[in-house]
């Protein structure tokens, strides 16, 4: 599971540190896209396949599933780290999440997410009032 905050700048080539942390779970190669709300997604190889399988089974007949299909594997790219333990970080999805230096990796259960440091702070203040009610309606879920 991943787990954890880890706040990170951008080179200026576009390539982040991972922590090793997250590496070790992610494997020599994961998969990036696109995630909800302005932020990136990473993957695991295995994870990435079961999400394209339960995807792919669904009918291209419906316009949703259309736009999920090309929201999710249109901006897709493998990752692969460097010996610093760095990965670079697609342009277009760098442009998706507004990230220019200052970046957070948040470790998010099933994959990690990247978000610019801005974005998150933003999001964190706006949804955290919200977390006790959302608690509470996990009763049973929750500790």
């Amino acid at each position: 599971m991943f787990m954890g905050e880890f706040n990170h700048t951008i080179d200026t080539k576009g390539r982040l540190i991972i922590p090793a942390k997250i590496r070790e779970q992610l494997g020599d190669t994961c998969i990036v896209t696109k995630g909800f709300d302005d932020c990136l997604s990473i993957y695991t190889l295995e994870k990435w396949e079961k999400i394209s399988v339960a995807l792919q089974s669904q009918p291209s007949t419906k316009a949703g599933i259309r736009a999920l299909k090309r929201f999710v594997f249109g901006s897709a790219a493998e990752l692969d780290f460097d010996r610093q333990g760095r990965v670079l970080v697609p342009s277009p999805l760098r442009e998706h999440a507004h990230l220019k230096k200052n970046a957070v990796i948040l470790g998010a259960g099933d994959h990690v997410e990247i978000w610019s440091r801005e974005q998150y702070e933003s999001y964190d203040e706006e949804v955290a009032p919200s977390m006790e009610e959302l608690a509470e309606s996990l009763e049973g879920i929750m500790l």
